[in-house]
């Protein structure tokens, strides 16, 4: 939805835009291209070199910074910045985190159970598997899933794990697999559990909450903060946030309803069928 994400945020000479979820630098190519000058984040240093190297045309224009997007108003203080024009949000798993077996994102490829996007935290998706409670598992898969075989699932992992250690992402795969009843399924049955377990392990929905509030304190009057998020307990926190800013009238949603990818992006990149765009602009006048 790159044509909706620029005709939101206009990027020009003029400005600055903060991609907070800079990736491979995707998005950021796009925006550097109209003119303005970037600031991109991402915690995951493989990608952050990936994008080094691409946007390495734009010069000093592009400036760009290993850092979690929930300390995004630190990390723009420590680069002696304290408003920007823009802010963009892509949020979810990156095409190049499920393509490495070896980062264990992908239940489809054989690789260790890991999942973190910053791989320096000591947190992976195998500890979480091996120590968790019954009950906090299914909760976790409940919640972060919304997985209606939670209870089933959780009981299949602490069954299987007395027995042996749970260690790679094909062998978590087939245990949730083998609780599904028989038939066809629209998604593989495993992906539910595999989101869940990947959001608790790189504490999304908490980053969010922090990093969106943090993105709209720092925008200049007539800035616009656009969020792509890819499941619904991501567009809720979108949507709520933005209803609560403006109410107060701090805010100005641009989407009354979130913007949806167009059947011929979809064809190219089915992973965008579940994208969806919510944008909002601060006032260009405080409220009284």
């Amino acid at each position: 939805m790159l044509g909706e994400v620029l005709s939101f945020l206009k990027p020009r000479e003029e400005k600055l835009i903060l991609d907070a979820t800079v990736g491979t630098g995707g998005h950021a190519e796009a925006i550097l291209a109209q003119g303005a000058c970037l600031i991109g984040l991402d915690r995951d240093p493989e990608a952050l070199e990936l994008a080094r190297r691409r946007l390495s045309r734009f010069g000093e224009r592009a400036r760009l910074v290993c850092a979690n997007f929930r300390n995004l108003r630190k990390t723009l203080s420590h680069l002696g910045v304290k408003r920007v024009d823009g802010v963009l949000f892509d949020l979810g798993v990156s095409s190049l985190q499920l393509a490495r077996p070896a980062r264990g994102f992908s239940f489809r490829e054989e690789g260790p159970l890991d999942m973190r996007m910053d791989p320096t935290q000591p947190l992976t998706a195998a500890e979480l598997v091996a120590r968790l409670p019954e009950e906090e598992l299914a909760r976790l898969l409940r919640e972060y899933g919304e997985e209606r075989y939670a209870r089933r699932i959780a009981r299949a992992i602490v069954r299987t794990r007395e027995k042996a250690p749970i260690r790679s992402t094909t062998q978590l795969a087939r245990i949730v697999a083998r609780c599904y009843p028989p038939g066809y399924h629209r998604i593989h049955p495993a992906t539910r559990t595999f989101q869940a377990l990947r959001i608790a392990v790189n504490d999304e929905l908490s980053a969010l909450e922090e990093g969106l509030a943090q993105a709209i304190e720092v925008l200049r009057p007539g800035g616009v903060v656009c969020v792509l998020s890819f499941h619904s307990l991501e567009d809720r926190i979108v949507k709520n946030m933005f209803r609560g800013k403006a109410a107060q009238r701090n805010l100005e949603i641009l989407t009354k309803k979130p913007l949806r990818p167009r059947p011929e992006e979809v064809e190219r990149n089915p992973r965008a069928r579940s994208a969806k765009l919510r944008a909002a602009r601060v006032p260009e006048v405080a409220p009284p």
